[in-house]
């Protein structure tokens, strides 16, 4: 989304950001398909694990996220408001400045990227690889940086969905009333939607059992079209007519589908709703 950001005149609204959130469960799904093919590999979690020629005493995956979001900064990856870095002190870019209009109003400048860090290095990356060790490291910490990136991405787009229910007429003053108040509680119940968290896990599940499954040849028909064997691999005949509902079938696939699920209802919604929490907190922090 950050091309459509230089362009946006106003915050956007819900249904336009849909797109974009739906884009990254797509990304996060793959990116976390390509960590699983390595092991856990828990040496690039550790600091002093690694002898480092400028005495860096760090882990070797914080270690290169530095590298990386050093060369990322220099090309404005940073300026763009939609993109978090997960370290400090980076260089300046060195490409003109984008103007962005003003689109957000975030005078903390919100950033949670040491929780995702945390949730991302000992929760998740144990849960979608085998233990043990394959000394893939750079392989390894290469998809690490671009799971996190993209968890970072959807996490704090949460400032962009809190922006757009502030701006909604049908529940603008009950959103001043409550941000004057200080009223953490009341602001999460909300902008708390249930229903759409629902359908959101139940599209993740169905999303995940089918990238996550292997397609050969042997399960297509000689039009290229699925067959039935291809069908029953894929867990296409578990779906229901709406496609969001997947039976509790076990089908083998390259990263546990529920795990997926798990991830967002218990990390990436809760850790969204706090950005959007705190964004609104100070919404009304410059008026």
């Amino acid at each position: 989304m950050s091309r459509n950001l230089l362009i946006l005149g106003a915050a956007p609204k819900l249904n336009e950001l849909r797109d974009t959130l739906v884009r990254l469960e797509d990304t996060i799904i793959f990116a976390l398909i390509e960590r699983s093919q390595f092991k856990h590999n828990s040496n690039i979690y550790s600091a002093n694990k690694m002898d480092f020629s400028d005495g860096y005493k760090g882990s070797f995956l914080s270690w290169f996220l530095k590298e990386v979001e050093s060369v990322h900064a220099k090309v404005r990856r940073y300026q763009s408001p939609d993109e978090y870095p997960f370290t400090s002190n980076l260089p300046e870019p060195v490409l003109p400045a984008l103007d962005y209009p003003p689109v957000l109003v975030d005078p903390q400048q919100i950033n949670i990227n040491d929780d995702i860090f945390n949730m991302y290095v000992n929760t998740v990356v144990p849960g979608i690889t085998a233990s043990g060790d394959d000394t893939n490291y750079g392989s390894s910490a290469t998809r690490d940086i671009e799971c996190l990136q993209a968890l970072s991405r959807r996490i704090h787009y949460g400032k962009f969905v809190a922006e757009s229910k502030f701006q909604d007429p049908s529940t603008h003053d009950e959103y001043v009333r409550l941000i004057k108040e200080k009223n953490r509680d009341r602001l999460m119940e909300l902008l708390t939607n249930s229903r759409v968290e629902e359908q959101l896990l139940k599209r993740l599940k169905a999303k995940a059992l089918i990238y996550g499954q292997d397609l050969s040849s042997a399960s297509l028909n000689p039009d290229g079209s699925i067959n039935a064997s291809g069908r029953a691999l894929l867990g296409l005949n578990s779906l229901s007519a709406s496609s969001s509902e997947v039976s509790d079938d076990r089908v083998k696939t390259r990263v546990d589908y529920d795990l997926v699920v798990s991830l967002y209802r218990d990390y990436v919604i809760p850790l969204t709703k706090e950005v959007e929490v705190e964004y609104l907190i100070h919404r009304l922090d410059k008026s």
